[in-house]
């Protein structure tokens, strides 16, 4: 649902999957703007990528109208047409949060990664 996941970002929101692409030898670009990161995203996994997450050890520090949270999240990737093909990451989120009215939105993503096994490559390059 592109709206519904345009809607958990700032207008000006950066994505940083760099370091835990840097971990299977990709480099990817900072994604920055909302609308270049849900296109980037979908257009990547739509149609071609099933993905669960599973997020735990979740913190959350807020001071007034910002707040940062950390959370270890496991992500699974199976490609759709392949399903031996996938890829399971544990990894590590450092998140900036700003209020908006009465929620809060993704200023800043950081993504890490602390192991993965299968093939990151044949899932993150479509």
């Amino acid at each position: 649902d592109r709206a519904l996941f345009a809607s958990a970002f700032t207008a000006d929101a950066e994505l940083d999957f760099r370091p835990a692409a840097a971990k299977w030898g990709a480099r990817p670009p900072l994604m920055a703007g909302r609308d270049t990161i849900v296109t980037t995203i979908l257009g990547l996994f739509t149609g071609r990528v099933d993905t669960t997450h599973q997020v735990t050890n979740t913190r959350v520090a807020v001071e007034d109208d910002t707040a940062r949270l950390t959370a270890l999240v496991e992500a699974q990737h199976l490609l759709t047409a392949d399903r031996e093909v996938f890829a399971l990451l544990k990894n590590p989120y450092d998140v900036d949060l700003v209020r908006d009215g009465g929620r809060w939105l993704i200023h800043r993503m950081r993504i890490d990664n602390t192991w993965f096994t299968g093939d990151p490559s044949a899932i993150f390059t479509a």
